[in-house]
């Protein structure tokens, strides 16, 4: 079976476009090319080649076209398709946060419960801008932080042992955060290229190793939540409660990832529910911790 040739009906265009044109150049070269024989030529010349003017009307007029450009105005261009495109519930509520405006959290989050634009609990998120300058020669900023109440997702927690171990073994994984003890981190190491593409690997740094993994665990289901800059920006993504969280839990949430965070650190702060535009905070400038969230 022969190959399959597909194209779309601006380029065929073009590619006739192209052959005609090609095929006026033909023309003009035969034609500019004359053959004369007779009297005036020089001695032993029988016929001679001149340049010469014979254009077929239909090439000439291809080729003024040609040298204008108008020819190439003709072809059809390929519709350009956009690379965003809202729905009309996002266009809707997005007219409600003024984009040069930055408001204080209570407001804030009452736009963020209004702009929501799915039909399920939307997630609410936090993107804060660190300052570079407070963050010295590190490459990445991390900590943790225990949200009043949670993140509205329900978390699972295990302790590795030779159970979870096995189970991960066959492919069972039936946990969201694996926390383990320092004894038992050799063990793990030959269920690490499981893990570790999953991000389910402990990790000291993610606060999941230590001497007393029921004290981790019980804290990481209460709420505990691990943050960390972007490898090539200083930026904080953090999810901080579910839109349908009372206005005062998401307040107190969002407070305490400040706090964690470094309230003196932050730049620019933006709240926004899944799939809902986003909502700058308003900065206030205090001398007792530097930069501020106007509450």
């Amino acid at each position: 079976m022969g190959k399959i040739r597909v194209a779309t009906l601006g380029d065929q265009q073009e590619e006739k476009e192209q052959k005609r044109r090609a095929g006026a150049r033909r023309e003009t070269k035969k034609a500019k090319k004359v053959k004369v024989e007779g009297l005036g030529l020089k001695g032993g010349q029988r016929v001679a080649v001149i340049e010469g003017t014979q254009i077929k009307p239909e090439f000439k007029k291809l080729i003024e076209e040609v040298e204008s450009g108008e020819s190439l105005s003709k072809i059809p261009k390929k519709p350009k398709i956009p690379k965003h495109l809202h729905s009309k519930r996002y266009l809707e509520v997005s007219k409600l946060v003024d984009k040069t405006k930055f408001y204080p959290l209570e407001e804030a989050i009452v736009l963020v419960k209004k702009t929501s634009t799915t039909k399920f609990d939307a997630t609410v998120e936090l993107h804060i801008n660190v300052s570079r300058a407070s963050l010295g020669e590190k490459p990445e900023y991390r900590g943790s932080v225990s949200l009043p109440h949670g993140t509205g997702k329900q978390v699972r927690v295990v302790i590795a042992d030779e159970a979870v171990l096995q189970d991960v073994e066959t492919g069972n994984i039936n946990f969201d955060i694996l926390v383990a003890s320092p004894a038992m981190m050799p063990r793990l190491a030959k269920v690490a290229r499981i893990l570790g593409p999953k991000g389910l690997m402990p990790n000291p740094k993610t606060g999941t190793v230590g001497e007393n993994p029921q004290r981790l665990a019980a804290s990481l289901a209460k709420g505990q939540v691990n943050f960390k800059t972007e490898p090539d920006q200083p930026i904080i993504h953090l999810t901080v409660g579910k839109v349908s969280f009372p206005e005062n839990d998401l307040a107190q949430n969002i407070n305490a990832v400040l706090d964690a965070v470094g309230r003196g650190k932050i730049t620019k702060a933006t709240l926004s529910s899944t799939m809902g535009p986003g909502i700058k905070l308003a900065l206030a400038e205090t001398e007792s911790s530097g930069v501020r969230l106007s509450v």
